[in-house]
């Protein structure tokens, strides 16, 4: 995956903070131990200078039996030195470890790096930031649950159905769907006239699984697929295709607003097509009809929608216009 050079400039901050963070906290408890317990600090500056020592015998690079047993000798010391220290330490009250360095990721000490590879600390964190890149620029507003109002859809029947009650029973749904997310749940699309609260719903359960520390993009169709030809064509940098892909929720919003070209419908495609095959849930919502879809998108784009994602029929008036006619904006 490429990342922007923004994104590596956050993560190696962030990283450099870890480790300054880790220093700190490891000066502070030898000073404690140097005041309450001299003997232990003692004890831990001997085993310092006996591992100085082992390294600088190792380092004279000489394969005689006097340096083989010097290095043999160091060790053995070292081992009971620290053995009768971390007694000491528990006995005080402390972990054994008290005086070792704590970082976040014990695989690379916070560098970002092990043996030359890129960390996976490192990674997640560059994905972090990337993510955050592709929704800063996305217009849609993050909302709560608790904002959500019922008596913005009429209660009386319509067709046979009270949009209050379908209402009701989909805000339901979508908080449950985002308290109890999984990697592997299963996708939705929202269907529904503007105004009906699909993008409302859709950005509440982003801002949930977001605070869960769920890794989800969000944006409109429109931007989205403009910002993937831009990358794919070199008019920006960024993979914004791949942070889509590997992303635990992508939501799409309106769908059907895309200026549509055969690249866009191959890029919707392999978005639905490898997040499906990768278990990845996507939620996509937009303002047409089941029927305006199968005509508007080719068939392999269709089948995977009706196929493999869960249905939510939007019912009501426009809120926007229901708000305004009660003064609420």
């Amino acid at each position: 995956m490429r990342y922007t050079e923004k994104a590596f400039d956050r993560a190696e901050f962030e990283l450099r903070q870890r480790q300054d963070k880790a220093n700190e906290e490891h000066q502070r408890r030898l000073d404690e131990i140097a005041q309450k317990a001299p003997e232990i600090y003692r004890m831990h500056s001997e085993a310092i200078r006996l591992n100085y020592a082992l390294l600088g015998n190792i380092g004279k690079g000489k394969s005689s039996a006097d340096i083989s047993k010097k290095i043999a000798e160091i060790k053995e010391k070292n081992i009971s030195l620290r053995h009768t220290m971390h007694e000491m330490l528990k006995a005080c009250g402390y972990p054994e470890d008290y005086l070792q360095m704590h970082y976040q990721c014990e695989i690379c000490s916070d560098s970002g790096y092990h043996d030359g590879v890129r960390c996976e600390c490192m990674k997640s964190l560059l994905k972090k930031y990337t993510t955050e890149e592709i929704n800063a620029n996305c217009s849609i507003e993050l909302h709560d649950f608790a904002d959500f109002r019922a008596e913005y859809y009429s209660d009386m029947p319509v067709n046979g159905e009270i949009p209050r009650v379908k209402m009701q029973t989909i805000f339901e749904n979508c908080k449950n769907y985002a308290t109890r997310f999984e990697p592997h749940t299963s996708s939705l699309i929202f269907f529904g006239k503007t105004g009906l609260g699909k993008t409302f719903l859709s950005s509440c359960i982003a801002k949930e699984l977001i605070s869960q520390g769920w890794n989800v993009v969000y944006g409109s169709m429109l931007k989205l697929m403009r910002q993937v030809e831009d990358e794919r064509f070199h008019r920006a940098e960024g993979d914004t295709m791949s942070v889509m892909l590997e992303a635990d929720l992508l939501i799409l919003d309106d769908l059907g607003s895309e200026f549509q070209t055969q690249f866009t419908d191959s890029v919707l495609y392999e978005l639905i097509n490898e997040r499906i095959n990768e278990r990845r849930p996507t939620l996509i919502s937009t303002n047409l009809t089941v029927n305006e879809v199968g005509k508007k998108y080719n068939d392999r784009i269709v089948s995977r929608i009706t196929g493999c994602f869960r249905p939510f029929f939007f019912a009501g008036s426009d809120v926007r216009l229901v708000k305004l006619r009660n003064g609420i904006i």
